[in-house]
């Protein structure tokens, strides 16, 4: 069991130390309430159903009857509570003898930026896992994927090619966005809401959006994506992403990508009777997945 004693800080027992660091690292922002949408939860797992529509009307010949259909219950995606926790032992003689009290009282941040990072790493890892068939979604099919089944066959959220981050991939993806149904083939208001990319590629996705004319040309032609507003929310980059190549675009389809909370973030902090040790933990629990796999598009790049 890792416990924190005296021998674990020994200059921290004796006057003389400058300064300490490695510890108190400025914070990196918190991306994953950015992408994925909040929704609480009560129970140790919620499901969400797909309900599919009705087609289109057939042509009602005079004196004929009418026509009927039917909607129905469409696939089920489960997104199960998980419960993350990190803790730290400290022996009372650690807490006696440490002659640097702020260091000492700084352990309940450094759990805090644990668990932080911890949560960025869980949600961030829905994306890195994407394009991998070994995470599949309720509909049997990866998230990203040119074969997610619907009643009118297979639907995508994908390039037909994959392609490198580009103004004119952006618009490709964009207009096959806006050309997206529902499971009964009918067409549905998609719009994008912002885009998401690796570090690596933040510099790129700016110069693409903010340009006044088209990036990386000498012609007088307007940025199409930016005049239109197509991406209100502007460039996301998310720094625990693994691929520099794989790029994202978030729409504004509800039950999309899901940030399921069941219990808040919560620090406790207490003393063991017999060892005098003094327990500190921190606890969380979540589920990050999705829903409707309509609520984001990706390439993973050529």
């Amino acid at each position: 069991m890792a416990i924190i004693t005296t021998g674990s800080h020994p200059k921290a027992l004796w006057p003389g130390v400058k300064a300490y660091f490695g510890k108190s690292y400025n914070e990196k922002p918190v991306v994953a309430e950015k992408v994925f949408d909040l929704q609480t939860s009560d129970k140790a797992y919620e499901e969400y159903v797909e309900e599919t529509g009705f087609g289109l009307a057939p042509r009602k010949p005079e004196g004929m009857g009418v026509s009927y259909d039917t909607d129905k219950q469409g696939y089920i995606s489960r997104l199960t509570n998980v419960t993350y926790a990190l803790g730290a032992k400290v022996t009372q003689e650690a807490i006696e003898d440490n002659q640097y009290e702020s260091v000492a009282k700084k352990k309940a941040a450094k759990l805090a930026r644990s668990m932080r990072q911890t949560k960025e790493t869980v949600f961030a890892n829905v994306l890195n896992r994407a394009f991998d068939t070994n995470y599949l979604g309720g509909d049997g099919a990866a998230l990203i994927s040119a074969s997610h089944p619907a009643l009118t066959g297979n639907q995508s959220n994908t390039l037909s090619v994959q392609a490198d981050f580009s103004e004119a991939a952006v618009e490709d993806m964009l207009t096959q966005i806006r050309l997206a149904t529902d499971s009964r083939g009918l067409r549905i208001n998609l719009r994008g809401v912002s885009l998401i990319v690796a570090p690596q590629g933040v510099f790129d996705a700016h110069r693409v959006l903010s340009s006044a004319n088209q990036s990386g040309t000498a012609n007088n032609d307007t940025n199409a994506v930016r005049d239109m507003g197509l991406l209100p929310g502007g460039v996301i980059a998310w720094d625990f992403l693994s691929d520099a190549d794989a790029w994202f675009i978030k729409t504004d389809a509800d039950q999309g990508l899901i940030r399921q909370q069941r219990r808040a973030y919560a620090f406790t902090q207490d003393n063991d009777f017999d060892t005098e040790n003094a327990c500190m933990k921190a606890t969380e629990r979540y589920a990050a997945g999705w829903a409707d796999w309509r609520g984001i598009w990706g390439s993973s790049g050529a």
